[in-house]
Formats: C-alpha cells, sequence, structure tokens
C-alpha cells in the first residue's frame, strides 16, 4: 500500500477514532492481566497455563481452584445436577447454605433433569419427578412467593408434551437454563473464596456500552457506530476448543 493511499485512509477516518489509534496501551500490564483474569475468572485452566508461558507472566489463582469449578460447571452442562451438588458441598457447604435461591435454582434444574427423563416415552414413570418435587422443593416453596412459581412451571412440564409448550415452558428445557445456573454457581464460589464475582472484561464492556450512550444523549461528535473491537464489529467469535476441551476466547488477537 503506497503511503499516498495510508494518508487517505488516515485522512477519512472519523477524529474520534484517530484518537482512539493515539492511545496506547501496555500490553503487558493492563491487556495481559485482563485476559489472564478472564480465563481464570470463567474457568480455563488450560488456557490460563498456556496463555501464562506465552505471555511470561503468572496465574493469579491456583490451577486447581480452577479445575474444581470447570468439574461443577461441566456436570451441570451435561445435565449431571446431583453430581455438580455433591461437588459444591464438598468444596465449602456455606455456598448453597447461604444461598437459598441458588439451591433451590439447582434442585429445580435438577427436577427437570428427571421431568425430561420421565417424558422421553409415553410409558414413562414420573414417579422419580413427583417424588423428588415433594421431597426436595415442596418444603422450599412456600419460603418465597418466586420459588412457589418457579416449581409450578416447572411440574407444567409433566402436564403438557413437549412438542406443544409453550414458550416460556420451553425455555425450561433449554441448555441455555443449564448455563445460566452454572454461571450463577462460578460466581458463588468465587464470592466465597473471596475473589471477584465477575471477570473485570465483563465489567468494562459494560462501561464502554454506558460512556457511548452517554456521549450520543448529550450529543458528542461520535461515529454512527462504534465497534467493540473484537473481530470486525461482533463481540465474540463461536469459541474454540483446544485439546483439554477448554474454550477459548479469540476475538481479542489472542490465539490459544
Amino acid at each position: 500500500m503506497s503511503s499516498s493511499t495510508v494518508s487517505a485512509a488516515v485522512s477519512n477516518k472519523h477524529h474520534f477514532e484517530r484518537r482512539i489509534d493515539e492511545v496506547k496501551p501496555s500490553k503487558s500490564s493492563n491487556i495481559n492481566s485482563v485476559i489472564m483474569d478472564y480465563l481464570i475468572n470463567e474457568g480455563y485452566p488450560s488456557a490460563a497455563k498456556k496463555f501464562a508461558l506465552e505471555a511470561n507472566i503468572e496465574p493469579t489463582a491456583n490451577v486447581e481452584s480452577i479445575e474444581e469449578r470447570v468439574q461443577i460447571r461441566n456436570a451441570i452442562h451435561a445435565g449431571d445436577i446431583q453430581s455438580a451438588i455433591e461437588r459444591i458441598n464438598e468444596l465449602n457447604p456455606d455456598i448453597l447454605d447461604l444461598d437459598a435461591a441458588l439451591h433451590f435454582s439447582l434442585l429445580r434444574l435438577q427436577l427437570i433433569e428427571l421431568i425430561r427423563h420421565c417424558t422421553s416415552s409415553p410409558t414413562a414413570d414420573i414417579t422419580p419427578a413427583l417424588s423428588f418435587a415433594q421431597t426436595q422443593l415442596a418444603p422450599r416453596a412456600p419460603t418465597q412467593p418466586s420459588f412457589l412459581e418457579d416449581l409450578e412451571r416447572t411440574m407444567a412440564l409433566l402436564i403438557f408434551p413437549p412438542e406443544n409448550l409453550t414458550p416460556q415452558l420451553a425455555a425450561l428445557l433449554d441448555p441455555s437454563l443449564r448455563q445460566s445456573v452454572a454461571q450463577r454457581v462460578n460466581e458463588a464460589i468465587l464470592s466465597i473464596q473471596g475473589a471477584r464475582r465477575e471477570a473485570r472484561i465483563k465489567g468494562l464492556i459494560r462501561l464502554r456500552a454506558w460512556s457511548e450512550q452517554k456521549a450520543r444523549d448529550t450529543k458528542k461528535e461520535i461515529p454512527p457506530r462504534l465497534s467493540i473491537g473484537l473481530d470486525d464489529d461482533s463481540d465474540m467469535d463461536e469459541d474454540d476448543e483446544d485439546e483439554d476441551g477448554d474454550e477459548v476466547m479469540n476475538g481479542n488477537g489472542m490465539e490459544m
């Protein structure tokens, strides 16, 4: 590319974008630490170890503690809620003892898995699901109105066939519910361990979105669309998996 072409491209940039280009954050002290924080917080031990070697930095957490969270997360994602609850209690019983809402959410997820199995065929026995709901969730339901509503909605899965569920009921069977509960569990474990509940990059992205909105509300001169800076305006590429099954982000110039 000729110097004249480069000059023309630079001159065509919005002045706000030119000011952004002038900012040169320290990769070692800022970007690398944010990446490492994300990998540790979200539970990607293999990626964290590889990145620590490549960036020549020390991990800020014990890899074994990350592995414990990963095993719990994987169990929830796989629908093995009983195993996840047992692992959580082995790690620290206070996690569920002190968070009734999280404990109820896990038990409800376990009930959903039982119902999923019970309704897999017309001849399946629904007794295990009914018994679990009666012994594990029903005693807790009266303690909070939201618990009772969630239990009633979940029990409706036994009444309606899977192909005729309303969107609200179908959402209970969607894998995203497992992911949501797993994220809450991850945050609860981090909190009780005295760590940050959320990766810093998530807060930075929210702050960036808030700042942009404030700038537009006050009629500041900024481009009509601002890229977040990850892979040509997309928030995140589809996650890649490394050889150990860890998903890593690849949308910020980082390669694992």
